[in-house]
């Protein structure tokens, strides 16, 4: 039985706003910083109630932030949202570099889990068998292709699953999206959570087999094998040979103790809402925290979604060189929204509104609590893999498949994923939901793999933080998460430029 949930909460001793952790009407009275303070109109869970009066053009102050400014005058029990609200934000800018490092609260463990070592040194946390297109030509290809060899195969042990990973792209692209799909498609086809990999071509795909191959550089050839569909008389049945010709070379696989440095975890937060900055996305900066005195590593992505709270990250840069990487992924990703003549700011989403969230420094500043307060190692453009351990920024978009595919793409063996409204779907490794509120994790169980509603209840942040590692090392070591028990898997690729 949880004790009674807390009913309104201000973050920082600075704000001028707090947060409403339950319902409230007209009339209702909170309080609060030692004084009275009666609602004056209804307000939701997780919006936000003015505690002082805030003057028009006045900054509107959460998690002792500006999240934006008042557009007219705010009386003290107001509702504080769009109708009064607005941002701050602006172009590109010009940062200078001021750093800010603060020591890690934690320190080594020496914990483990049960993972698959793959002959090139990386560690997987699964033993699946995947047909990876070139093209979304063959897409109906690979399901044949998977069908007949369970059929003929029976059993499938010591395999975790045979999956077939469609997406659409692959032709008739140009440019930086013909890149883009390259890329991407060859990380997942190195990907260490794969025991093998069948790639499956049509033949006349702006994805060609040999360059495709040749960007690949060195890889398993006992269990990589290529197929070109358009160069066999019956591809299913060649299909159906090389995977029980990989499968012979992955029958004996087993998991073994590994350093817990060896994780490298994908951080994602999407459909929002107000409680997001204050119970999941803060339990992931204290996991990012400490998986970096683990050694181990966290990436943290969606670049749009830093806007605003962009200084925090590069007071936190290893040096200036990494400082200035964060200045160019900012900036760069605001020049893209430009050269589209949309503007910066064209966040947040109509669900993370109704959620609470008002502008995009108020979603910004709660997203960019899932990186803690450890130092930026490296900053990653679109594609690239991780190389240093510790606490990576990864260029990628907000949206949810696409980040959450390009976190996987970067080498991250699960995202974990912190959502207020409810999400379902899974990129191509486990995808871990984790929910703001405990009402969402009562009412989608089936979608929802942890709560981190529980502490706005009774529970603190320390044992939540150990009750969510034991998990996730459980989940590493071979638990399903829930996208896994749903089968809800997906590949999207960042798209930019033009289709043919």
């Amino acid at each position: 039985m949880h004790k009674k949930l807390k009913e309104v909460l201000q973050i920082n001793e600075t704000d001028n706003v707090a947060v409403a952790l339950k319902d409230y009407k007209a009339g209702d009275t909170i309080a609060i910083s030692g004084k009275q303070i009666v609602i004056v109109e209804d307000i939701a869970r997780g919006h936000k109630i003015a505690l002082s009066s805030i003057n028009e053009s006045e900054q509107v102050l959460k998690y002792g932030y500006p999240i934006g400014h008042a557009i007219a005058a705010i009386t003290p029990g107001q509702w504080v949202h769009t109708h009064n609200t607005r941002t701050n934000l602006t172009g590109i800018e010009e940062y200078s570099f001021e750093q800010k490092l603060t020591p890690n609260p934690y320190h080594a463990e020496n914990l483990t889990f049960k993972g698959y070592r793959r002959s090139d040194g990386t560690v997987g946390i699964r033993n699946e068998l995947w047909i990876v297109p070139t093209v979304g030509c063959v897409n109906g290809i690979a399901e044949q292709i998977i069908n007949t060899f369970k059929a003929e195969a029976g059993s499938i042990a010591p395999l975790d699953n045979l999956l077939v990973f469609k997406h659409n792209y692959g032709c008739s692209q140009l440019g930086d999206d013909h890149a883009n799909t390259r890329t991407i498609l060859g990380n997942a086809v190195k990907h260490p959570n794969a025991a093998g990999v069948l790639v499956l071509g049509l033949g006349c795909e702006n994805n060609n087999m040999l360059e495709f191959k040749q960007s690949l550089g060195s890889y398993d050839e006992n269990r990589v094998k290529f197929l070109v569909s358009q160069e066999v008389s019956n591809e299913v049945e060649e299909g159906v040979r090389l995977l029980k010709e990989i499968f012979t070379h992955i029958q004996d696989d087993q998991r073994e103790e590994v350093s817990l440095s060896e994780l490298k975890i994908g951080l994602k937060c999407g459909g929002s809402d107000g409680l997001s900055g204050i119970t999941a996305n803060p339990l992931l900066g204290r996991l990012s925290d400490y998986m970096a005195a683990q050694g181990g590593t966290t990436v943290l992505t969606e670049v749009p979604e830093m806007f605003g709270a962009e200084k925090i990250l590069m007071e936190r840069a290893l040096d200036e060189t990494i400082f200035t990487k964060i200045v160019d992924l900012i900036n760069d990703f605001k020049q893209y929204f430009m050269d589209h003549n949309q503007s910066v700011y064209e966040n947040p989403s109509p669900g993370n509104k109704a959620g609470g969230i008002t502008t995009l420094e108020d979603k910004s500043l709660g997203c960019t609590q899932k990186s803690g307060t450890s130092t930026v190692m490296d900053v990653l453009k679109y594609g690239e893999t991780i190389h240093n351990k510790g606490l990576n920024l990864l260029n990628a978009p907000g949206n949810d498949l696409v980040a959450s595919s390009a976190l996987a793409a970067a080498g991250c063996q699960l995202v974990i994923f912190t959502t207020g409204r409810g999400t379902p779907f899974g990129t191509f490794v486990p995808t871990m939901k984790v929910s703001t509120n405990s009402p969402l994790y009562e009412t989608k169980r089936h979608w929802i793999d942890f709560n981190a509603g529980v502490l706005v209840e009774d529970g603190s942040a320390d044992e939540v933080l150990r009750d969510f590692i034991s998990y996730i090392i459980h989940v590493a070591s071979g638990e399903l998460v829930n996208n896994e028990k749903n089968d809800f898997r997906e590949i999207a690729i960042f798209k930019t430029g033009v289709t043919l």
